[in-house]
């Protein structure tokens, strides 16, 4: 009896060590950068051994607290824990740019009584996702939208807009009007190739002319919170629809000159063209693009 009892104990202390050792090796979250106002950003990290998700826009109403996008599975309770050093209201609302993980990945960790918005495209990507599967269903956007839809009034107003397809088939657009600020998810992730989820209905051919409707429909803007980047203007969202443009058709033309995959991604580098861009992602994107176009 005492050897079970000895063995239970251990057995429950291995799992609490496990599920510390697990917190402990999770990159940590920074506190929010006030962005403007009652605006801020928990910052991602860059993606790779310190990959935390996607940029979270965090925005004090006078209601309570919009929260855009959760980063992946995990960091709810620290972004609980980072929003409370700026106020002490309730998260009222989710917005998710886009289906992926890293930007979906702790809804669950909110309260069941908080509305959670997206695009109609992206509802029905997140349902197809097993962390939405059974009772986590509860978790998937409880309203949704088709071109447009505005969120409150006044210095609360949050404005969402769909130009089409592109990063997926559902990528929002975020606006905080009385801000002047666009939060663009991952239709301007960083300054590198896109990463094009075709799974998902992305289409890199699409991409920069949606972005370019982005630009021309969304007015009055004088900052852009990327997906996984710092702080931007709208010049660098406009030079980076200007990357992608150059990108697809750089492409194109090394597939109307019969060059394999390989061989494009061999000789394509916009990186001189574009001081401060980098090109490891460039190859996955010509692979996406590639795809695309030959079918």
């Amino acid at each position: 009896m005492k050897r079970t009892i000895v063995l239970g104990a251990l057995l429950v202390i291995g799992g609490l060590s496990a599920v510390m050792a697990q917190q402990q090796s999770r990159p940590p979250l920074a506190d929010p950068v006030r962005v403007k106002d009652n605006l801020y950003v928990i910052m991602s990290s860059t993606p790779g051994p310190e990959f935390t998700g996607g940029n979270t826009g965090v925005f004090v109403t006078d209601t309570g607290v919009i929260v855009v996008d959760t980063k992946l599975a995990g960091y709810g309770p620290t972004i609980l824990e980072r929003i409370r050093k700026v106020t002490d209201k309730p998260v009222t609302m989710i917005i998710n740019t886009h289906t992926h993980g890293d930007h979906t990945g702790s809804n669950d960790a909110f309260p069941a009584s908080v509305d959670i918005v997206a695009h109609e495209n992206t509802k029905a990507n997140m349902a197809k996702m097993d962390a939405f599967k059974g009772d986590k269903a509860q978790f998937l956007p409880k309203r949704t939208y088709k071109d447009k839809m505005s969120i409150g009034s006044g210095k609360n107003q949050v404005d969402l807009y769909y130009f089409g397809a592109g990063h997926t088939d559902g990528d929002s657009w975020v606006v905080y009007p009385s801000l002047r600020v666009l939060q663009t998810g991952d239709m301007f992730a960083w300054r590198d190739a896109p990463f094009i989820d075709r799974n998902n209905g992305g289409s890199g051919v699409e991409l920069p002319k949606t972005v370019a409707k982005a630009i021309a429909g969304i007015r009055n803007i004088d900052t852009v919170i990327p997906g996984h980047s710092p702080i931007a203007t709208p010049k660098d969202l406009q030079e980076y629809q200007r990357f992608l443009a150059d990108l697809v058709a750089t492409v194109q033309s090394a597939v109307a000159a019969g060059k394999s995959v390989d061989e494009a991604a061999a000789s394509i580098d916009l990186t001189g063209k574009y001081p401060g861009y980098k090109n490891e992602r460039t190859k996955a994107a010509i692979t996406a693009l590639y795809a695309e176009l030959k079918n």
